[in-house]
């Protein structure tokens, strides 16, 4: 059978702050500019999770999307929406969430609970609709 790559968009809203903890407030603010806001801020993200493999003969599904909507919410969703990434999501601890880690340790966390012969092939996260990252797990 082929190889196809199916995509399902989700969404979630979480505050951050990207600083480093052991830089002085004026470094922050000079290297994150806004992001550095004491006080957070937030973001409304949408996140494309693709997954690709064979057509199941059976089903004509590489996965069920439904299946995949509720991987996706169970495992990072549900620790990610109206939360603050600096301080709510344990997998997150030690982390500066910027948009490109966020976007290796959702893979990180996901990747490997995708159902073979399925694999996960590229996670597209935005963070605003100017700013967005792309990662395929290299």
């Amino acid at each position: 059978m082929p190889d196809v790559r199916i995509t399902r968009r989700l969404h979630f809203s979480a505050a951050h702050r990207l600083a480093r903890p052991e830089w002085d407030e004026e470094k922050n603010r000079h290297v994150f500019g806004d992001c550095a806001n004491p006080n957070w801020h937030g973001h409304n993200y949408d996140l494309e999770v693709t997954v690709a493999g064979p057509v199941d003969a059976e089903t004509g599904y590489v996965m069920d999307l439904k299946d995949l909507k509720e991987l996706v919410n169970t495992r990072i969703l549900d620790d990610l929406d109206h939360r603050n990434l600096n301080v709510d999501v344990p997998w997150l601890e030690g982390v500066i969430p910027s948009t490109e880690n966020l976007v290796v340790c959702i893979w990180e966390r996901l990747a490997p609970l995708i159902p073979p012969p399925a694999r996960l092939e590229k996670l597209v996260l935005r963070e605003t609709p100017r700013h967005w990252v792309e990662y395929s797990g290299e």
